[in-house]
């Protein structure tokens, strides 16, 4: 049967209380929508902009299972979500994404064995599941090979460059002795992301690609549409379409991709890795698309008509880490210059309330918007070396 759509002036339900959770709570909020959410820090971003916050471990399925209880939806905004949680939750309101999609994204060795067997195009990858075959996987591959902690892990953290099998006991160590994924180094030109969004009914509806600049594994500024060749826009929506499609997801997913061989013109494809949630590299579809990504997963994952994904202008964002609060010795100093940043016409501000700064710490992120992509970013790096 045909699901019905559940109407502003419903309860949402989000699992985790961070950015994205408080982005999301204020879109749904623009909406009509009542916010719940649960988090395990009583003082997490989203904490003024719910209805209610629930302060319990992503694993306790009873605090999960209290959330749902007054919810006419429950979505997500992270992956460390437990499925025994998930359970719990839709005992009381369908959960979307559900938790078949969160099994196989929130374990790399089951998302990668899963993208293979479903002829999706991957790098060459092993899995090692002691030091010895982490040895055997480095041999095979002729290291340098990325080591990938199987759970866990974001912005480069839970990974380890192996350099020479001779490293493999370090790099197991280093990983926490857990099973991983091994995969050979290629050639990166550059790195894509692309969001589908998919209701409840089935509707889909996918954004222009991302195209994305880390520092140190970090995201550093992203711009979107992506300065590529309508050919390898054209193959990496398919593509993210067909992955959201064959998952059933309800609800975001992206899809981050590396570029290899020829470039933005025509290189191949890889899958890095899924994501069934707001991503950071589609913030800007807050000030460039008519639908932003946060808007879009409250209509997913309530069954509404989907939004356009049209990008009216070109934007781009840069990350704002915890660093720029701390002096050189890492104490707190005040807050950055945003005076000097807002001066600049098409600059904005974006805060997610978090109470401390630390090194590495997403705080926020600037936007630009630009005639083209090229001058989006060079407003959004003007505007942030103001700070």
């Amino acid at each position: 049967m045909k699901p019905k759509p559940i109407l502003p002036g419903s309860t949402l339900g989000i699992l985790g209380g961070g950015q994205l959770g408080r982005m999301m709570a204020m879109a749904a909020r623009t909406l009509g929508y009542h916010v719940r959410a649960l988090d395990p820090d009583a003082s997490c971003a989203a904490r003024f902009v719910v209805d209610k916050l629930v302060t319990a471990s992503f694993e306790d399925a009873g605090a999960a299972d209290e959330l749902a209880r007054g919810c006419d939806v429950v979505t997500l905004e992270i992956e460390k979500v437990s499925l025994e949680s998930m359970r719990a939750a839709s005992r009381h309101a369908p959960v979307r994404p559900d938790a078949a999609v969160l099994d196989i994204v929130q374990d790399r060795i089951k998302q990668k064995q899963w993208l293979a067997r479903h002829g999706f195009p991957v790098g060459q990858f092993s899995i090692a599941r002691s030091a010895n075959q982490l040895a055997g996987c480095a041999l095979r591959m002729r290291a340098p090979a990325y080591v990938k902690a199987a759970r866990g892990g974001y912005d480069g953290r839970g990974q380890y460059v192996l350099t020479a099998p001779e490293m493999a006991e370090v790099a197991w160590a280093e990983l926490g002795a857990h099973p991983c994924v091994v995969e050979r180094a290629v050639d990166i030109d550059h790195e894509l992301s692309v969001l589908v969004a998919r209701s409840a009914s089935g509707q889909t509806a996918v954004y222009p690609p991302s195209l994305n600049h880390h520092e140190d594994r970090i995201l550093e500024h992203c711009v979107i549409p992506a300065p590529i060749s309508a050919r390898v826009a054209a193959r990496a929506a398919k593509c993210a379409r067909e992955i959201a499609d064959a998952l059933r997801v309800v609800g975001l997913l992206v899809v981050e991709f590396f570029v290899v061989g020829s470039g933005l013109k025509s290189g191949e494809l890889l899958v890095n890795e899924l994501a069934p949630r707001p991503h950071n590299t589609f913030h800007g579809t807050e000030v460039a698309c008519l639908t932003s990504q946060f808007e879009q997963a409250v209509r997913a994952v309530c069954d509404l008509p989907l939004g356009s994904t049209e990008a009216t202008q070109a934007v781009a964002i840069y990350n704002l880490l915890g660093d720029l609060w701390l002096s050189a010795d890492a104490r707190p100093q005040g807050s950055p210059a945003f005076d000097r940043a807002l001066a600049l016409p098409g600059v904005r501000v974006h805060l997610y309330g978090k109470r401390e700064a630390r090194a590495g710490r997403k705080m926020g992120h600037l936007s630009a918007v630009g005639k083209t992509p090229k001058d989006a970013v060079a407003l959004v790096k003007h505007a942030r070396l103001l700070l």
